[in-house]
């Protein structure tokens, strides 16, 4: 199963931390979607899209790889760190790929440093995060994806 990684991931690097967990046990092929603006995905059977929270969506970036890029009907798969609980992380990243008729196998979310405006002054929120245990977590995500 040929499997690509897109992501985006620079203050913290939380949610790299969650890829290379990965990338310890797994192979893929991993596409910073900082380095690059476009890329061809159609020779892989599956496609993760991964990303930091801003304002409670994944980078434009990664949405923007997946809006043009995406071909249709993929599998498909989300990682993301965040640093305050909520659900609808995955709605605008969802939209997109559905237009393409992807097929969603699963999402794995967990918390992540998050320092941004008023949080910094503070320390920032979900300090030590992502754990081990977080990572063993997305390890264990990816590990129960469907061939």
């Amino acid at each position: 199963m040929k499997t690509a990684i897109v992501y985006y991931s620079q203050h913290h690097g939380n949610t790299k931390k969650l890829i290379d967990a990965i990338a310890a046990q797994y192979e893929f092929t991993l596409i910073d979607a900082a380095q690059t603006a476009s890329v061809f995905l159609e020779d892989y059977d599956r496609i993760g899209f991964a990303s930091g929270v801003y304002y409670s969506k994944f980078h434009k970036s990664v949405l923007q790889i997946a809006e043009q890029d995406l071909p249709h009907n993929k599998a498909v798969f989300f990682l993301y760190t965040y640093g305050a609980k909520k659900d609808g992380y995955t709605k605008s990243i969802a939209e997109v790929v559905r237009k393409k008729s992807a097929r969603i196998l699963g999402e794995f979310g967990c918390p992540g440093l998050d320092t941004f405006g008023p949080f910094k002054l503070v320390g920032g929120i979900a300090k030590g995060h992502p754990s081990q245990e977080d990572c063993d977590g997305a390890v264990r995500f990816y590990g129960s994806l469907p061939s």
